[in-house]
């Protein structure tokens, strides 16, 4: 995919799944001020509030001006089924509105990030809807709180209320329900499910948006209307349940061994969770349908840490090449997708040599599964005959 497409004037890069200081494990420096600023860097132009039932996050992004992105309202709730939603709606109000439809089901809808709804996914969809507003299955294939982990198919889960969405998740791409037909036709989201504003993890996923207004209310009718240019994220192979494996000691397996183990590892019977790839392969049941294309990225802040040896994207030395690269040329995505891999070798040969790596897909991959994320390394110049 050429980067004139994908950096074309009509399609807006939108991260409309994050988290506040407010949620669980999330950090303390997950604050509108800063989220904005990763932003702006990372190249993001529309992001999701998150958390927007707590009426104190609701009050600081009230108070926010001089915004680096277009922010929607959105908020992700858990079910009695463990499932977990992702809702877009227009304003704060709208979610005001929402919370006085839902509160008898949640003791503490005002005050958590992420609230428990003792709720169904009818219930919750046909409220949103009476709202307005837009939802889906957060992190779909994933085999904890996900759809696709308590049930087969939307249905069982929304019964006659539609879906108007589908996130995929760190552990999947647009290939994995290309071929599932309920999903025919139900766009698909890619978000980074944030809960700190580093770059290697705000906006590490996010979706093209195209012919949007600026708006809260044009990027949900854009969304509505399936105006999907494109999906950006992890090679499937680096989230932490891509494959079939064990929760305690990674060990991996295939559908078939798992079964025959009665989904308990026989090294330390630890449990045994289904891996996405295998989990989307069963829903399968048909030939993959036309999806906008899926970009695989590497977050920059991962390339600089294995161009430079080291333990982690946030030692000193990292972070400062991570600036300078950001001061140069503007924004992660236009380094990862658009400069000229020898622009960017005039500032860093090794990270230089990393992009150009991932860009013509000399990726070697390591599968994750079990909660361990997956690993990359980067292979040399192909062989000349």
């Amino acid at each position: 995919m050429k980067s004139s497409a994908i950096l074309s004037e009509d399609t807006l890069f939108a991260d409309l799944h994050i988290h506040s200081c407010f949620s669980i494990a999330t950090s303390r420096d997950m604050l509108p001020r800063n989220i904005l600023e990763g932003c702006r860097r990372k190249g993001i132009r529309v992001v999701g509030s998150g958390d927007a039932f707590s009426s104190r996050w609701r009050e600081m992004w009230e108070a926010e001006d001089g915004q680096d992105a277009l922010v929607v309202p959105t908020a992700e709730v858990e079910d009695r089924d463990r499932v977990h939603h992702l809702i877009l709606l227009e304003s704060f109000d709208a979610f005001r509105d929402l919370s006085g439809l839902l509160s008898p089901s949640a003791g503490n809808l005002e005050e958590t990030g992420r609230p428990h709804l003792r709720l169904g996914g009818e219930e919750i969809a046909r409220a949103v809807h009476a709202c307005d507003g837009l939802i889906g299955p957060a992190h779909a294939f994933t085999p904890w709180t996900s759809l696709y982990a308590s049930f087969d198919s939307p249905q069982e889960c929304y019964g006659d209320e539609p879906i108007d969405f589908l996130e995929l998740g760190l552990s999947a791409d647009s290939s994995y329900g290309a071929g599932i037909p309920e999903l025919a036709g139900i766009p698909f989201l890619s978000c980074s499910d944030a809960h700190s504003p580093d770059p290697v993890r705000l906006g590490r996923e996010f979706t093209g948006i195209r012919s949007v207004r600026l708006t809260a209310e044009g990027v949900i009718d854009a969304v509505r209307r399936g105006k999907i240019a494109l999906n950006a994220g992890f090679f499937p192979e680096e989230g932490k349940y891509n494959r079939t494996a064990c929760c305690r000691c990674f060990r991996q397996f295939s559908w078939e061994e798992a079964e025959g183990l009665g989904w308990r590892c026989p090294d330390d019977m630890g449990r045994i969770k289904k891996g996405v790839a295998d989990r989307a392969a069963r829903l399968s049941s048909g030939p993959p349908g036309e999806r906008p294309p899926y970009l695989h990225l590497i977050p920059l802040g991962e390339i600089i840490r294995t161009a430079r040896g080291a333990s982690s994207p946030g030692t000193k030395g990292c972070r400062l090449l991570y600036d300078r690269f950001i001061d140069l040329f503007g924004n992660e995505i236009r380094v990862l997708i658009d400069v000229p891999v020898d622009e960017l070798a005039e500032l860093d040969p090794a990270v230089a040599a990393g992009v150009s790596c991932f860009r013509s897909a000399r990726v070697r991959l390591i599968p994750g599964g079990g909660g361990k994320y997956g690993s990359f390394s980067f292979q040399g110049p192909e062989k000349q005959p």
